[in-house]
Order: structure tokens, then C-alpha cells, then sequence
């Protein structure tokens, strides 16, 4: 149908010419036969046939890489709402084609039931080995029920989603078959700002597009986009659908799978995209494939920049290094010495910049490793080593950094005790343990005698300091934990279930 209109529209046009000249009168007739006179004639220089392509683009480059890059189209099930659709934002005269959807209430007063929906959305991905392995973004196929490749000689496949990382938005799929074209993975350590870059996707599900710019920045972090960021920022236009393709260099060399852009609510492009760095998504892919899902190194602290108004406050030479803000109490670096206050100037002889940089590189070790600190503590420099744990599940550090947990005694609510609570118990600051904060009536422990505002210091006669220390001995004691509980000073045993 469109190639009709194409062709139809010049004869549309001709026809309405014509009739312009026909009612323009003598003169408007003799500037037509000037125009149209036959003999006239014009020479065109054109290019020698026997001449090749140009060479000065990146054409060369462009044809070895689109074939890796794949478009990716899902499908998932959206659980209707449990409250009634809003009809104000259907049109009337599209009301009848949604049925009772958008009627209003029925005869019986009542709001008819959203129903369950299908939503399909477009992305990109790049084929990183012959096996069909393909890298993308956890976003694009984030809660996906159904995942379709299709590839650039129009193949469509079914893919098979073999891991996920949402902290790095990284996901890696599977496609079965024979004659793939992996891309050339490159080095995004070599990558500096200036370089050209080409955005290579399939924006808006239209087909294969190429986008060029530069590296406008490295090493981009606390975007808020993701748990983890160390972006390449480029201003190579990366669209709507462009997430999960592949952002090359100039040899054509993959560097960084497209993420984000920064849009200001626009939607669209404006010259600020990131794309997660290839060394960095090579190293989820390959946990992802060893063990199905990413082991992260984890020291336990929180940690935050050095601004101007801490080193002047802390006496500090200048501005480097790593503020240590916090401590788990039960974390990897409290078990080494590591104190609220260090800073932490290197990590295993890399100096460090700033708290991203730590958190990265602390997030791609080895869980069963240990690491070379050199840090600062009131002014003196030391030397550290910590043997490091494998970052908990958001489950885990919500329970032992809010300090609660309701799955160590049936109804009772625990949490660490800190100096100010400890001060409103009429404890010593120094008192440490966990404190009930609440204590259901029906609980098995309340016929025990455990009471609210006790403390717990020691489990079968081992200390407890916190709430994961406690959990750990009351599963080792069994049924029957012996509790030593601190009531306003004085100490009492308590058996309980």
C-alpha cells in the first residue's frame, strides 16, 4: 500500500500543475513552453563507476557489526489492580469496544473488575559468542513471560532467559541454532574520552540503527539509574529501544551495552546516554553462567565521600580516600578492626577516589577473598587486612542493619541495642545486646518470663551483641536456648522455647 502512494503521489501532483497552467492565462503558458523546450540539456560530473566505496566513514565498520546485534521483543501478563478501571481517560465514543470495562457501575452498584492485560515492549541485544549467547539489559526483559529474538537476517527465535542482575542491569539470554555472528568484545579499560562511539540498535522496533558521537565521560556513578554504576556517558544518540545494544569503538570492538538516557521527562534523546561498560558486563555474564546468578564480596560498612567540610572538620591533608560512616556490627570489616571514622585510602595498593570506586571494586572480589587496606585513623596511617563475606540478600541486611527480626522467637520483636536506648533503659552506654522492643501476649516466650525492654547478653553462656549474632546461637543451642537477660541493671537466666 505504501509503495502505491509513492508512486501515485507524482501523478497527483502533475495533474494539479496542469490545471494551475491552464487557468494562469498567456503568460504562465509561455514560461511552461520555456521551461519544457525539448534540446535543452545539462552535463552532471559523475563519480568513475570503477572507483570503490568511500573509506573515510564508518561503513566498514557498521557491516561487521550489525549482523551481532539482535532486536528483542517481550511479552508479560500485568495483574489487573484490585480497584475499579478509570473510565475519564477512554474517549466515549472508544468506550464500546472495551465492553464493560469502561461502563461504569453495574445494576448492582458495583465497579466492574479490572481485567488482567498483555504488554509487549522492544529492545536490543548483541551476540557475544557462536553458541547464541546474547548480552542485554535486566530491564528489557525484566518479569518477561515470553522472549523473542529476532536476528539481522530476519531469523526469529525463541530465547531463554539464563540469568539476570538488576543491581547492574545486566541480563544474559540463550538462543539455539547455527550460523551466529558474535561481535568482537573489546577492552572498556582502554576507553577514554574523546574516542568515537556507535550506538548500534533497534530504536522504536523500525530495523537496525546506527548513531556516532564520542565518549564524553568515564567512570559516571551516583545517577541513582542503578545499585552499581561506573557508565560510559556518550552523546552518540541512544533511543527508546536502543536499550541492551551495543555501544563500539571505531575498529568496531564491543566497549558497553546501551542502558539510560538522561532525558528530563522528555522521553527523548538529548545528547546524554550511558551504557554499562563490557568489562564489567563480561564479569556478570561469566557468574551469571558459573552460577546462575552474581556472588558479590561484601566488607560491611557504609561509606561516603570526603567533602571539604570533613577533611577540614577530621584535620585531614587533603581530600582522598574512602569515609568510613558505619559499621556492621556483624559484618566482614567490624571482625577485622575496621572503626566508624577510618578512611580508607587504598584498596590492595590502588588508591582510592571516592566511595563509588570502593563499592565497585569491592563488589566484583571474591567472596571467599581477603583485601589490603591502607587507611587513615586519627591521622595515622594503617595498614589492614580483611578476609571479605558474601554480600547478603536485601532480606538479610534489612534485618541486621534495622535490627529486627520476628523469625528468632515467635512474637517478639528484637532490635541491637544502641547507647540511646540503653540511656532510657537506665543501662551504661557501654551495655551491649539485644533489647525486646515488643512481646505479643500469646507468644510462647511470655509465660517464660521475657519481658519487653530486656536484655539479652548471652545465649547457653556465649555473648550476643546483635541480632544475627543471636539468631546464629539460638540455632545452635536448639530447642531449649539459656538466655542471660539484663532487666534495669540486674542480671537474671531465662529458658525459653
Amino acid at each position: 500500500m505504501n509503495s502505491r502512494r509513492f508512486w501515485r503521489k507524482p501523478q497527483v501532483i502533475a495533474v494539479a500543475v496542469l490545471a494551475a497552467v491552464g487557468m494562469a492565462g498567456l503568460g504562465m503558458a509561455r514560461a511552461s513552453q520555456t521551461l519544457f523546450s525539448p534540446g535543452l540539456h545539462m552535463t552532471l560530473k559523475v563519480a568513475d563507476p570503477n572507483e570503490g566505496p568511500s573509506r573515510t566513514g564508518f561503513a566498514p565498520v557498521v557491516k561487521g557489526v550489525l549482523p551481532s546485534v539482535v532486536n528483542i521483543s517481550t511479552s508479560k501478563v500485568v495483574k489487573a489492580s484490585n480497584g475499579p478501571m478509570d473510565s475519564d481517560e477512554i474517549p466515549p465514543m472508544f468506550r464500546q469496544f472495551f465492553g464493560q470495562q469502561f461502563q461504569g457501575p453495574n445494576s448492582e452498584g458495583r465497579e466492574p473488575k479490572q481485567r488482567d492485560h498483555r504488554e509487549d515492549s522492544l529492545g536490543s541485544g548483541v551476540i557475544v559468542s557462536p553458541e547464541g549467547y546474547i548480552l542485554t539489559n535486566n530491564h528489557v526483559v525484566e518479569d518477561a513471560t515470553d522472549v523473542r529474538v529476532t536476528l539481522g537476517d530476519r531469523r526469529q527465535l525463541q530465547a531463554k532467559v539464563i540469568g539476570t542482575d538488576p543491581k547492574t542491569d545486566i541480563a544474559v539470554l540463550k538462543v539455539e541454532g547455527s550460523g551466529f555472528s558474535p561481535i568482537t568484545v573489546g577492552d572498556s579499560s582502554k576507553v577514554q574520552v574523546g574516542d568515537y562511539a556507535l550506538a548500534i540498535g533497534d530504536p522504536f522496533g523500525v530495523g537496525q540503527t546506527v548513531t556516532m558521537g564520542i565518549v564524553s565521560a568515564m567512570n559516571r556513578g551516583n545517577l541513582g539509574i542503578e545499585d552499581y554504576e561506573d557508565f560510559i556517558q556518550t552523546d552518540a544518540p541512544i533511543n527508546p529501544g536502543n536499550s541492551g545494544g551495543a555501544l563500539v569503538n571505531d575498529r568496531g570492538e564491543l566497549v558497553g551495552i546501551n542502558t539510560a538516557i538522561l532525558s528530563h521527562g522528555s522521553g527523548g534523546n538529548e545528547g546524554i546516554g550511558f551504557a554499562v561498560p563490557v568489562n564489567l558486563a563480561r564479569q556478570v555474564m561469566d557468574q551469571i553462567l558459573d552460577h546462575g546468578h552474581v556472588n558479590r564480596a561484601y566488607l560491611g560498612i557504609m561509606v561516603q565521600d570526603v567533602t571539604p567540610g570533613i577533611a577540614k572538620a577530621m584535620n585531614l591533608k587533603d581530600m582522598q580516600g574512602v569515609l568510613v560512616g558505619d559499621v556492621n556490627p556483624s559484618g566482614p570489616a567490624a571482625k577485622s578492626g575496621i572503626q566508624r571514622g577510618d578512611v580508607i585510602l587504598e584498596l590492595n595498593g590502588k588508591t582510592m577516589a571516592d566511595s563509588r570506586e570502593l563499592r565497585m571494586a569491592i563488589s566484583m572480589m571474591n567472596p571467599n577473598g581477603s583485601v589490603k587496606l591502607k587507611l587513615l585513623r586519627n591521622g595515622a596511617p594503617t595498614d589492614m587486612t580483611v578476609k571479605l563475606g558474601e554480600l547478603p540478600t536485601e532480606k538479610e541486611l534489612a534485618k541486621t542493619e534495622e535490627g529486627t527480626s520476628g523469625e528468632i522467637f515467635e512474637g517478639v520483636t528484637l532490635e541491637n541495642l544502641d547507647s540511646q536506648t540503653a540511656r532510657q533503659l537506665g543501662l551504661p552506654t557501654t551495655t551491649s545486646g539485644v533489647v525486646v522492643t515488643e512481646i505479643s501476649p500469646s507468644s510462647p516466650q511470655a509465660d517464660s518470663g521475657l519481658r519487653r525492654g530486656d536484655v539479652i547478653q548471652e545465649v547457653n553462656h556465649q555473648p550476643v551483641k546483635n541480632v544475627a549474632q543471636l539468631e546464629e546461637a539460638v540455632h545452635k543451642a536448639g530447642k531449649n536456648p539459656l538466655l542471660l537477660v539484663n532487666r534495669q541493671g540486674n542480671t537474671m537466666f531465662i529458658a525459653v522455647q
